[in-house]
């Protein structure tokens, strides 16, 4: 199986459709309901609801997922029926294989119902419609990348003590992504040292994502926090809560962390955990719906356009 534990949950749908064909006489017993096996239609909704719910058993590479609901209706034509599936799920993968089975064996129940009436029944034709969902629903295109900086922040790391792991991760992590990283340092943990190298980022180098790794926690020389407070205009709230109800999935300790993200006119700096692993799984909580903050800054509307790096 594919690991999704990395991934953040989303509104996943899916819509499915698959056709039988029978002869007119045959599809008109099902319409009159004189099929000696019962009510057909009825029967195949039920039994196709059920088999989306248990797709995972079936399908080797499915993931269990919660089906929040589920729709299955019949279009019935004079000599065919055609299933149709919609199925919605908050969940970390999508649903397309959930609707597809649930047209497939909706039909298949069709078939066993009407089997001792017609000898030339026929169906497949089975496809998907459409899919919405997951992170390609989120991502904003920009005609030139934007201007980074990753500033990792620890005494340590600094002078030597410590190699540095997650300001590399961050870095590796941003070529996925529009983010030209111009800018990569180490600098101690010291408040006023912090406010000072931000400022400069943002008001002299024209640096748009500002992302910084290390002292949020509540050691004794933790003033990340602190320090981007008096270098921010407005605070972003929504992306520091991001960051810790994604890791508070993982790990209690996500709740001993203290991140701050914030704009600086219009600039965007985060602060992320010192660890290369809190690092990682804050980036995953974020990207790439994170950057749709920089076409609202710049005076778009909330939908996804392509827009430059503006000044």
């Amino acid at each position: 199986m594919i690991d999704v534990s990395s991934k953040f949950c989303t509104l996943r749908y899916a819509k499915a459709e698959g056709i039988l064909t029978a002869s007119q006489k045959t599809i008109s017993r099902v319409v009159n309901n004189k099929v000696p096996k019962g009510d057909v239609l009825q029967v195949a909704r039920a039994a196709g609801i059920a088999a989306a719910k248990r797709t995972a058993e079936w399908i080797v590479f499915c993931h269990n997922l919660p089906i929040d609901w589920l729709g299955l209706d019949f279009e019935v034509k004079a000599d065919s029926i055609i299933a149709t599936s919609k199925v919605k799920a908050i969940w970390k993968t999508g649903v397309e294989m959930e609707a597809l089975t649930a047209v497939t064996v909706a039909l298949l129940n069709i078939y066993d119902m009407l089997k001792p009436l017609d000898d030339d029944i026929t169906f497949g034709r089975f496809r998907l419609i459409e899919k919405k969902g997951g992170k390609s629903q989120f991502t904003d295109k920009f005609t030139t990348p934007l201007k980074g900086a990753v500033i990792v922040i620890s005494d340590d790391t600094f002078v030597g003590k410590r190699k540095d792991k997650s300001g590399e991760i961050v870095q590796k992590f941003l070529t996925n992504y529009p983010v030209d990283v111009q800018a990569y340092e180490v600098i101690p943990d010291d408040s006023e040292r912090i406010t000072e190298r931000l400022i400069q980022l943002v008001d002299e180098q024209k640096i748009r994502l500002i992302i910084t790794t290390g002292g949020t926690g509540f050691g004794p020389k933790d003033f990340t926090p602190e320090a981007t407070r008096k270098v921010i205009q407005i605070e972003a709230p929504g992306i520091a809560e991001a960051i810790r109800s994604h890791g508070k999935m993982r790990t209690p300790y996500a709740m001993l962390s203290r991140e701050v993200a914030g704009l600086r006119k219009k600039s965007l700096i985060i602060n992320l955990p010192g660890s290369s692993r809190g690092a990682l799984e804050s980036l995953e909580a974020l990207f790439p719906g994170l950057l749709h903050i920089f076409p609202m800054i710049w005076g778009g509307k909330h939908e996804k356009i392509k827009s430059s790096d503006k000044p």
